[in-house]
């Protein structure tokens, strides 16, 4: 089944309302396919540029950021965060790298109600509410370095050192020195919704648990209405835009992975590209970590891979390494199995693809 039919058919089974796929290869897009509804109410379709939220999709353009200025000296890797940060409780063992490999400790409570209203982002103080999130979360759920676990803090942190090792907001350096350095238009890949009437609108599924205890996870303020068997959900922005902020499409990320792919990349030189893509270690032994990506592999292809999803989207970016290609599946649907849609179409995309991405 060649690669149309197979996402079409993703489509017509309901698993969402719409989606983007991109397959990429160092110097050129290899596959585009978009498909279904941005928007189930008015019928608008998912097309190429179409926006959508990338939640924790974020948090590898967020180290990206950060080995940029690892890479110009201005942050040190294995220095402790306290030199950067000296509000936060943690204490004085937690370093920049187990930041990025989610190796700190720092405790991952739900984020599902970190979030706010579209109409109250221009205004939004996220650096004071992660002050606030730190203090109502000051203990470490293991000592640094020891053990390996997931932490939005952790990547909301890192936004923080940023901000004070280059003096500017954190949004302003990547969206300089990440998003348009690699020549990516704003209206692909930014941390607000360029344009309201390309961007997609999320969706939760009427007959799941999470619609069952919305009333307890989802603000009401954020709760639309049904469309058939899907619930809408109104436009929003994640409190901190470091561990899962930025919005965009499926083509804009492919752009990202392309530098990745590159042998000589423009975000950064051959030091800090293999601190990107290098295994991370806690004191028991490695770790299916880089310093930002996670790691994956299906019976026969390793790739390295980052999630995103939350409220109404769902999404995730691949690269493999050995083909040099890169997938990105962007879904306007909360619990999508995105992971798994990926797998079988990406199999297609390597079988198929992988001649011309060399």
């Amino acid at each position: 089944m060649d690669l149309e039919r197979l996402l079409a058919r993703t489509i017509q089974e309901g698993k969402t309302p719409g989606l983007q796929y991109v397959v990429v290869g160092p110097a050129a897009t290899l596959f585009e396919y978009c498909g279904g509804a941005a928007n189930l109410a008015s019928g608008r379709l998912v097309r190429p540029d179409t926006t959508l939220m990338a939640y924790s999709m974020s948090k590898t353009i967020t180290a990206a950021a950060v080995l940029q200025l690892v890479d110009a000296h201005a942050i040190k890797l294995d220095e402790p965060i306290a030199r950067y940060l000296d509000w936060q409780p943690y204490g004085g063992a937690i370093t920049v790298r187990h930041l990025l490999s989610h190796t700190s400790g720092i405790p991952n409570p739900i984020p599902l109600r970190w979030v706010h209203p579209a109409a109250e982002h221009a205004t939004f103080d996220d650096q004071a509410v992660l002050r606030l999130i730190v203090k109502l979360h000051p203990r470490l759920a293991f000592a640094p370095g020891t053990n390996y676990r997931y932490s939005n803090i952790g990547y909301w942190l890192l936004g923080a050192i940023v901000e004070r090792a280059c003096d500017q907001p954190f949004v302003t350096y990547v969206m300089t020195r990440v998003v348009q350095a690699l020549g990516i238009p704003s209206s692909e890949m930014a941390y607000t919704v360029a344009d309201a009437g390309r961007h997609a609108s999320g969706y939760l599924e009427k007959y799941s648990l999470m619609n069952l205890a919305k009333g307890w996870l989802i603000d009401r303020d954020l709760i639309g209405e049904y469309s058939g068997r899907w619930l809408r959900i109104r436009d929003h922005y994640p409190n901190g835009p470091a561990f899962g902020g930025l919005v965009g499409c499926a083509g804009g990320f492919g752009k990202f992975l392309q530098d990745s792919l590159r042998t000589h990349p423009l975000l950064f030189g051959p030091a800090a590209r293999a601190l990107f893509v290098e295994q991370q270690r806690t004191t028991a032994g490695p770790i299916p970590m880089t310093l930002g990506w996670h790691m994956g592999s299906t019976d026969t292809t390793r790739y390295l891979f980052k999630e995103g999803g939350g409220r109404g989207f769902h999404c995730m970016m691949r690269l493999y390494p050995d083909a040099r290609i890169g997938t990105v599946m962007m879904l306007n649907a909360t619990g999508a199995n995105v992971a798994s849609m990926l797998d079988a179409v990406d199999v297609v995309a390597l079988r198929t693809l992988q001649p011309a991405a060399r």
